[in-house]
């Protein structure tokens, strides 16, 4: 296969999937890793693609919904940073809610030593927390999605109905003035707007990336939430829609 076929098939799967993994490609094409890796390497000089460790992905579309091995190794650091904040804003002995994102994967490994009770729908979440010998752990249970490593649909929601929270953390795909905060699926969309209703503080958690952008589902308005949570300074724009409604920034 030619190098243009070998990439045109990368950009037809790369719209259907959103992401794609250097060995299913080599398998698929019956080429060599490393002839894929130069493939990847081309493409992102065309801007036609972003790479990360053992694949690529695109941001394009409302519905772009990652699997979460693609996002685990996306924006490491910013995510420390906000999972550090987080920290801070946590009391000892509180209640709080991570939802099944990358970000709280993070909040969770910061937060493990911590006197806490804490509510999830992840599994990741909850195989970090299991062993820890101070966090009494709770795990929504309902439909298993292997693509998130989560738990979701309506047993999931019927699970989540019977627990509230101190602090609920929530992350989502995109975050803009006008449209709120928005995900990716109906699913995602729903289990995050309970979170939210059953908690006493609001918090979105989010990297820069997020900002200014609207995907599928509507999860809530901004001027819902207590604060939101971000690994950069929010811009004067954002500082001073922030401060006109209320919401604290961190």
């Amino acid at each position: 296969m030619l190098a243009i076929s070998r990439q045109n098939l990368i950009k037809e799967l790369l719209q259907e999937n959103k992401s794609v993994t250097i060995a299913d490609l080599a398998v698929r094409m019956n080429v060599t890793r490393e002839t894929i890796r130069r493939d990847l390497r081309a493409m992102e000089k065309e801007h036609e693609l972003i790479r990360t460790h053992g694949g690529a992905y695109i941001l394009d579309g409302v519905q772009n919904d990652l699997d979460i091995s693609t996002r685990q190794v996306l924006k490491i650091e910013e995510k420390k940073a906000i999972a550090l904040k987080c920290d801070a804003l946590i009391q000892t002995g509180e209640i709080i809610y991570l939802d099944n994102s990358t970000t709280a994967w993070f909040i969770a490994n910061k937060i493990s030593s911590r006197k806490l009770t804490v509510v999830t729908n992840s599994l990741e979440i909850a195989n970090i927390l299991s062993t820890s010998q101070t966090i009494h752990l709770f795990l929504i249970g309902g439909e298993y999605s292997q693509r998130t490593k989560s738990f979701e649909g309506s047993s999931a929601q019927r699970s989540l109905r019977q627990y509230f929270f101190d602090k609920a953390f929530i992350s989502c795909r995109s975050v803009n003035m006008e449209s709120g905060i928005t995900d990716t699926s109906d699913n995602s969309a729903v289990l995050h707007q309970l979170a939210l209703s059953h908690a006493k503080q609001k918090y979105l958690v989010v990297d820069h990336s997020k900002l200014d952008n609207i995907s599928f589902s509507s999860v809530s308005p901004l001027t819902d939430l207590n604060g939101i949570i971000m690994d950069t300074e929010f811009s004067p724009e954002w500082k001073q829609y922030l401060d006109t409604h209320n919401i604290r920034y961190y």
